[in-house]
This record gives structure tokens, C-alpha cells and sequence, in this order.
């Protein structure tokens, strides 16, 4: 798979990845009270964000023939 992640699309995705894991961190430890599935389901789509925003691979981008790297 070629890389189609790129520009805005990238920034957008590694901030709020990590925003997201931090704040499913602080859910998981009693910082933020939303319960601990909301917390985990924070900490998947930040890991997803932060995957796909360092590879600049993104297989949903991939299907739908999207590519943001220009």
C-alpha cells in the first residue's frame, strides 16, 4: 500500500490521536469520569489515529480512492 496520508490530513490525525489516547489515559485512571468503555474506545481510535498519521497509511483512504499526500 502506497501512502495517501498526507498535509493537513496528517497533522489533523497525530493531534487528535494523541489527544485521544491522553485523554483515554486519564479516563482508565480516574481523571475523567466517562466510564472505562468510553475510555478504551478513546484509546483504539487514538492508537488508529496515531498509526495511520506516522505511516501515512490509511487502508479506509485506500478504499475509497482518497489520497491527501499532495
Amino acid at each position: 500500500m502506497q501512502k495517501n496520508v498526507g498535509g493537513i490530513d496528517r497533522t489533523g490525525r497525530l493531534v487528535i490521536g494523541a489527544i485521544a489516547v491522553l485523554a483515554g489515559i486519564a479516563a482508565l485512571m480516574g481523571y475523567w469520569a466517562v466510564g472505562i468503555v468510553t475510555a478504551v474506545i478513546a484509546l483504539l481510535i487514538g492508537a488508529i489515529l496515531l498509526v495511520t498519521g506516522t505511516t501515512q497509511k490509511c487502508p479506509i483512504n485506500d478504499a475509497a480512492g482518497v489520497d491527501t499526500t499532495e
